[in-house]
């Protein structure tokens, strides 16, 4: 095989591999859902269209040029989808080096390693964009639909975001291997990925907290001292909003920079990005460090079986990446809540609902990995303890950690608001009640590495554990304000908790 063919070999294998990710991570890995699959996606992606009119199609009829106050607005969203791009970029990456066993299959090819990763490193790039444009698509069509053509320049300038920020993240997860090494990168990749995903963010609402007491980041984006410090009209900083709205000169500039960054890691990288790959795989099958020896721990078995679960969730690694960013969503909350410390102001209500929903999705994730990702179901099966002992030590852990991680913004919240801390623990217990029996009624057996697939397992049990997080937030919130429409939300959600039991698979 010539070193052409194989680079071309190479090309489409990258391109199959991320096609079989996306189709399992789809359909559970199963062929006989396809079809579903396929009907389910064009329905969520029409579906989407009704939030995306709601949220920007009021934006729709903007013509250039545009006063500062609206190229803020339309900058600082592009820039949070680039954060988001970027975050995923990054875990991406991450995941190529340390979660791929292919690397003796590309050390054996008669191709130069540094073109066989430059293809790797175009794939992920193509990948990242790929995934930008399938869910900007429904935004960008009701901005066409609502305001003409010109908008369908706004899918160049998705190209260009995804192209830069899986650039950047090649280049920034290489540079983490050259500093700390392949033992910590993987740990400092994903916090840096999350704080990635969610610092603009929580940078806004905390300018917005500090400033104007509200969580609203449009509250900072709009103000007139916002405007008074950003560059003039016809800085490049507004390129990426001028690019969005039909700037032909300023979508061709963007794209160049673009694929010039790509190019430039890429002739810069590649050879490092086989080094790289060389190091993570061997960290893979020799960084196991001698357990240090510790004293024997007394106790019942239903301890030792909860201490077993706390240490896979303490070993996780990749649990960082998947639940850091929604931990982080509740600093500005927390802020929030210190700010008006002694106030009941109609902003502090606004913390229970946040916090409400955050601890439901938590919960919901930690009950999937200690109830179905058991990679050793046959020992579990061993030991001397029932079935539903076992199962009942393992939603104690999921219940405890969610205790530890919102018992002090309720402690904190009852010296403000003792009512209002009454709802919010009582909101909590239930919403995580909820969220971990709905992944018990639904469990299948699974991998702890398939937990970004977590969803596929069942369309039901997923749509109810987003719809009973948010129920139970929804409901928290009336409480403190209407209490009888409160009651009637709570009710309702209720209803849809019993109704997904109802549904679930019966079991002996």
């Amino acid at each position: 095989m010539s070193s052409a063919t194989a680079l071309s070999w190479f090309a489409r294998h990258e391109l199959r591999l991320a096609w079989r990710e996306w189709f399992a991570m789809m359909t559970g890995g199963r062929r006989t859902r396809a079809r579903a699959a396929v009907i389910g996606l064009l329905f969520f992606a029409a579906l989407l269209h009704v939030p995306a009119w709601a949220v920007i199609g009021r934006f729709a009829d903007l013509q250039l040029p545009l006063d500062k106050s609206s190229l803020i607005v339309i900058t600082a969203t592009i820039f949070l989808a680039w954060t988001l791009m970027l975050s995923q970029a990054i875990e991406s990456v991450t995941r190529v080096f340390y979660a791929r066993a292919d690397l003796d299959l590309i050390m054996s090819s008669p191709a130069t390693l540094a073109n066989l990763f430059s293809v790797r490193i175009a794939a992920i790039a193509l990948t990242v964009t790929a995934m930008a444009l399938l869910f900007s698509t429904p935004f960008i069509d009701v901005l066409v639909i609502g305001g003409g053509p010109r908008w369908l320049a706004a899918f160049g300038v998705v190209i260009a975001m995804g192209l830069s920020a899986a650039a950047i993240a090649i280049a920034v997860t290489i540079l983490l291997f050259r500093l700390i090494g392949p033992a910590r990168t993987r740990l400092v990749a994903q916090i840096l990925a999350a704080i990635i995903g969610a610092g603009f963010v929580i940078a806004l609402q905390v300018a917005a907290i500090m400033s104007y007491g509200t969580l609203s980041r449009f509250t900072i984006l709009t103000s007139g001292s916002m405007a008074a410090h950003v560059p003039e009209i016809d800085s490049i900083w507004w390129w990426p909003a001028r690019a969005t709205m039909g700037d032909n000169e300023a979508l061709l500039l963007l794209l160049a920079l673009a694929l010039v960054l790509l190019g430039s890691v890429m002739a810069i990288f590649s050879g490092r990005f086989a080094d790289t790959a060389i190091d993570a795989a061997a960290y893979g099958r020799s960084g196991r460090r001698s357990a240090k020896q510790r004293a024997f721990r007394g106790g019942s078995r239903q301890q030792a079986l909860r201490r077993k679960e706390f240490s896979l969730l303490w070993r996780d690694p990749w649990l960082i990446s998947q639940t850091l960013m929604q931990l982080l969503y509740l600093v500005p909350p927390a802020l929030l809540l210190w700010r008006n410390f002694a106030e009941s102001s109609a902003a502090l209500t606004l913390i229970t609902p946040v916090i409400v929903m955050a601890a439901g999705q938590l919960a919901g994730g930690l009950a999937w990995l200690t109830i179905s990702g058991e990679d050793a179901p046959d020992l579990v099966a061993t030991a001397p303890l029932m079935p539903s002992s076992v199962i009942r030590a393992k939603i104690e852990v999921v219940l405890i950690a969610i205790a530890v991680i919102f018992c002090p913004l309720v402690a904190a919240l009852a010296f403000a608001s003792p009512l209002q801390a009454a709802v919010s623990a009582g909101a909590i217990i239930v919403s995580a009640a909820s969220a971990t029996a709905i992944q018990l009624w639904f469990r299948v057996q699974a991998r702890r590495s398939q937990f970004r697939r977590r969803q596929t397992s069942s369309r039901l049990a997923t749509f109810a554990e987003a719809f009973s997080s948010i129920g139970w937030a929804a409901s928290a919130a009336l409480l403190l304000a209407l209490p009888l429409a409160g009651l009637i939300s709570a009710l309702i959600t209720a209803g849809l908790v019993a109704i997904t039991w109802k549904f679930s698979p019966r079991r002996d």
